[in-house]
Parts: structure tokens; sequence; C-alpha cells
């Protein structure tokens, strides 16, 4: 399988604004947008004139990439998009949002989504009491989601106890107990990334 291998803080610098792929480090002096704010490369500071496809694309290209994934399977998401009811775009972003991996990152047991679907690989979440470890997991309302018994003594999972985690509206956290539940499903106005998702739509609709 394909596997993006550079620097993430390229992409952040490609897309011109903060994806969040390094935990703590996007919001410290240290995070490459504040360093250095311009595409990578040294044409970075030209100008080049950007067309509405273009402008399409490197929308695509950022969800993408905030969420890890590559083309074939972002594709997958807008056509099971187009096939709900309701906004093709809006449906597609739930949809991402509703992915294992997101939902630990958005519980803040792990400090980045690309940490939180190594957690969830390694086997360390249960949904429903029962061990999940695919990362596209789509998870539904009512679903559980505990760290396991076995890893809560590790340090990484250990210090949430003391930490105070802000959820999303759309889910709920007992940090004492480590489960964080889904309340509802993601709505637009839930998400957080500075999205046009309506130009991926476009693009897609060529």
């Amino acid at each position: 399988m394909a596997k993006y291998t550079d620097a993430d803080c390229r992409l952040c610098r490609r897309e011109g604004c903060k994806l969040f792929l390094k935990g703590d480090r996007c919001i410290s002096p240290k995070c490459a947008m504040e360093k250095r704010p311009v595409v990578p490369g040294q044409h970075g500071l030209g100008r080049k004139k950007v067309t509405e496809y273009g402008l399409q694309l490197r929308e695509k290209q950022k969800v993408k990439r905030a969420y890890g994934l590559l083309e074939k399977q972002f594709r997958g998401y807008y056509e099971k998009a187009t096939r709900m009811k309701g906004v093709v775009g809006e449906n597609m972003l739930s949809l991402l949002e509703r992915r294992l991996d997101n939902v630990v990152y958005r519980l803040g047991i792990g400090d980045s989504r690309s940490e939180s679907r190594q957690i969830v690989n390694h086997g360390h979440i249960l949904v429903n009491g029962k061990t999940v470890n695919i990362p596209s997991y789509l998870v539904k309302v009512g679903d559980e989601i505990e760290i396991k018994d076995s890893s809560k003594s590790l340090s990484k999972f250990a210090q949430l106890r003391e930490m105070k985690i802000v959820v999303p509206k759309w889910l709920d956290f007992n940090a004492s107990k480590m489960i964080g539940k889904i309340t509802a499903l993601p709505k637009r106005d839930d998400i957080d990334l500075n999205i046009q998702e309506h130009m991926i739509v476009e693009l897609y609709s060529r």
C-alpha cells in the first residue's frame, strides 16, 4: 500500500493552513506554519496563476491530507455520500468524522489522527466491548469507544485521567473510566477545519 513518508509539516505548508498533523507541535511556536508559512520548494514564494480547477484540487488535497487518506479511499467516501439522503458534501464530511481513528483523535486519546490510527491498529481500542483494529471502521450513534483494560495502565493513556478534554458535542467522554460514547451523528457545524466541501463535489462532478 502506498504511504506518505515525507515530513508532515510540508503538507500544511503546501495547503496554506494548519492540518494539525503533529499534535501539540501544531499549536506551539515550532509549527512550520508559524515559522515559514509558504509553499515548500525553491519556487514557494513565486506567484502562480490559480485556476478554478486548481482551487478545487487544493481543497480536495487539503481534506485528504487532514484525514490521512489516499485517493481511492477518499473517492469511496464521496461515492458513498452521493447515495445518501441530504447534501453530498456534508454527508462526505460526516462519514470522514465517523472513522474510528478520527473518533479516537476527537476524544483526545490520540494527539493526532496519525497517532490515533496507530493506537487503533495496535488493538488498544474496544468498540462496544470488542477489539476493533480497523481505523476506517464507521461508528454509529450509541457506540461506546473504550481503551482496553490491559492498555489503561500505559503512561500514554493513564494521563488521560488528569486531563480536561474538550470533545465535540456529538461525543461524550468519561476520562476516569476512559470510555467515550457517540451521542449523535456529526453535523457540518461540528467540523472545525476550514473546508469548502462544495468545491470537492464540483471537482468530482466534472
